[in-house]
């Protein structure tokens, strides 16, 4: 039976980004080359250059594809603690040297490649995005959450200082600073409460 050439170039497509993503694992992004690539998936270096411009479309689509297809937070009724369970989370990232100078390398690869820059957007960092907007959607359905709060706005409040301070090296990426994201942030979006009218009764005022 002849093998269909849609499975061989699945099967192809396969392994090359597994090859990309064990390489990743042992070397390291600026060690990882085409030339490595191919010879680990077994392909001929035109079979990915078919595919992909370069190294670092071949390793987004590697990441990408490694992804969970439905990202969801944990929704335990605490937005504080889901909160700062995902921000936890996302400085473990940081501080893993290997994971950091991946997200480092491709971050400077996008600064030049508009259209790299799109697919990471829109395959690596927006379904993070959306799945923790989800969870502030879900707080405020429960009364968690300011009706009025923008919750765009909220998610980048949450992640933007992370990233500032990784982009930069400005200071520690802590599991301390992460939770004081988290309470600034739950902090400005919590409705606010509502007292009882004071009807002039002292003793209502003293409590």
């Amino acid at each position: 039976m002849t093998p269909q050439p849609a499975r061989r170039n699945e099967q192809s497509r396969r392994a090359i980004l597994a090859a990309a993503l064990e390489l990743l694992t042992e070397t390291g992004y600026s060690a990882v080359t085409i030339e490595a690539i191919a010879a680990r998936a077994g392909v001929g270096k035109q079979t990915i250059y078919r595919w992909w411009r370069g190294k670092g479309a071949v390793i987004l689509d590697a990441l990408a594809d490694n992804m969970p297809e439905i990202l969801a937070l944990p929704d335990t009724g605490d937005l504080r603690a889901d909160l700062r369970q995902v921000l936890r989370a996302t400085v473990a990232e940081f501080a893993d040297p290997r994971l950091s100078a991946t997200t480092r390398a491709i971050t400077i690869e996008t600064l030049a490649d508009e259209e790299l820059a799109d697919q990471a957007r829109d395959r690596l960092v927006r379904p993070q995005l959306n799945a923790v907007r989800t969870r502030l959607e879900a707080a405020r359905e429960a009364g968690q959450v300011r009706p009025d709060a923008p919750l765009d706005q909220v998610v980048e409040l949450l992640f933007g200082p992370l990233y500032h301070r990784w982009l930069l090296r400005n200071g520690p990426l802590t599991d301390d600073y992460a939770d004081g994201i988290v309470d600034l942030t739950v902090a400005a979006i919590t409705p606010a409460v509502t007292r009882p009218p004071d009807d002039g009764n002292p003793a209502v005022r003293s409590l």
